[in-house]
C-alpha cells in the first residue's frame, strides 16, 4: 500500500479498528430446517459453477444487482407501487429476490473455495445486505400494491431493525444466529412466493377474503377472528407480530447470556438502542407529517435510495 493511502486508511479507520479487522472470524450458527437440508446443497452444486477466477465480494455484488434491475423495472413500469403490474414483472420481483439470496450465501463459500476469506469481505457482504433490506421490501410493498400508503412504507422501512438487532446480537455475541426460522431464509423465500403469487393471480389477491381464499373449514373455527379480513388487512400484524414476538426476544436473550458468560454488566447495551430509536421516530415523523411531501407525491422509491441504512452499533 502506497504512503498515501496508508495514510488515507489511518484517517477512516483507527489502528486499533484494523487489528480487529484483520483477526475477525466468520462464526455462524444456522438452525434453519430449510436451510440446511433443502437450500445447502442447491448453493453447494451453484458454487461449483461458478468460475475459480470471479471474486466473492463481485458474487456479493452480482446478487445484489438483481434487485437494482428489478428497482430499475419498478421505476419505469410501475412507478406508483399500486399497478397492477404485467405478470411478468412480479416474477422476475421473485426471481431477482432469490437470485440475491443464493449469491449471497455462495459468495462466502466462493471464498473458501478459492481461498480469499477475509473479515473485509464480510464487511461488505453485510454492507450489501443492509441495502437489500429495503430494496427488497420496496418490491415487496409493490408487489402486494401498497403503494406509498402507511402501510407501504412500513412495509418498505420496517425490515431494517429486524438487521439492526441481528447486527447488534453480532457484536456482542460475535456470533451471527438464524433460527429455525428466519428471515434470510424463511422470510425471503415468503417475499418471493407473495411476488410470484402476485405474477401469477394478479396484486388483488391480497384484498380478497381470508376465508373466500382458504375456506372456513380451514381456519380451525377461527372465521370468526380473521375471516372477514384480507391479508393486506393484517399485514402490518403480521410484520409487527414477526418483529417483536419472534425476532427481538431471541436477540435479547443471545446478547445477556453472552456479557454474563463474560462477566459484563448488561444494562448499558441497551443505551445502544437510542441512537435507533431517534433514527426510526425522525423516519416516521419525516414521512407522516402532514406537511411532508414523500408519500403524497410518490417518493417513496427515491426515499428508500437515498436514506442511510443503520444496521447496529458495529458501523
Amino acid at each position: 500500500m502506497a504512503p498515501n493511502n496508508k495514510k488515507a486508511a489511518a484517517e477512516c479507520v483507527s489502528e486499533d479498528a484494523l487489528i480487529h479487522l484483520r483477526s475477525y472470524k466468520y462464526s455462524a450458527v444456522d438452525k434453519s430446517p430449510v436451510s440446511n437440508y433443502i437450500l445447502r446443497p442447491y448453493w453447494n452444486a451453484f458454487v461449483e459453477l461458478l468460475p475459480l477466477w470471479l471474486a466473492p465480494n463481485m458474487v456479493t455484488l452480482l446478487g445484489f444487482c438483481f434487485i437494482l434491475v428489478n428497482v430499475g423495472l419498478l421505476v419505469i413500469v410501475m412507478p406508483d407501487l399500486v399497478g397492477p403490474g404485467p405478470s411478468w414483472l412480479y416474477l422476475s420481483f421473485a426471481f431477482g429476490l432469490f437470485m440475491y439470496q443464493t449469491m449471497d450465501n455462495v459468495d462466502g463459500k466462493q471464498a473458501r473455495r478459492t481461498g480469499t476469506s477475509s473479515g473485509l469481505g464480510e464487511l461488505f457482504d453485510h454492507g450489501i445486505d443492509s441495502l437489500n433490506c429495503t430494496l427488497a421490501s420496496l418490491l415487496e410493498t409493490a408487489a402486494m400494491a401498497l403503494g406509498t400508503s402507511k402501510s407501504g412504507v412500513f412495509t418498505a422501512l420496517c425490515p431494517c431493525l429486524a438487521m439492526f438487532f441481528s447486527t447488534w446480537e453480532t457484536y456482542h455475541t460475535h456470533t451471527l444466529y438464524l433460527g429455525y426460522f428466519n428471515g434470510p431464509t424463511e422470510g425471503i423465500l415468503i417475499a418471493c412466493s407473495v411476488m410470484a403469487i402476485s405474477g401469477i393471480y394478479g396484486p388483488g389477491i391480497w384484498t380478497e377474503r381470508i376465508i373466500d381464499l382458504v375456506g372456513e373449514k380451514n381456519l380451525f373455527g377461527y372465521d370468526h377472528l380473521v375471516g372477514d379480513h384480507s391479508i393486506r388487512d393484517i399485514w402490518i400484524a403480521i410484520i409487527v407480530v414477526s418483529l417483536v414476538f419472534g425476532h427481538m426476544p431471541f436477540c435479547v436473550l443471545n446478547v445477556v447470556k453472552a456479557r454474563r458468560r463474560n462477566n459484563l454488566p448488561v444494562l448499558p447495551v441497551f443505551l445502544e438502542w437510542i441512537p435507533m430509536a431517534v433514527y426510526t421516530l425522525s423516519i416516521g415523523a419525516w414521512l407522516y407529517s402532514p406537511y411532508s411531501t414523500l408519500m403524497r407525491e410518490n417518493h417513496l422509491v427515491l426515499f428508500c435510495l437515498t436514506i442511510p441504512s443503520p444496521t447496529g452499533p458495529s458501523c
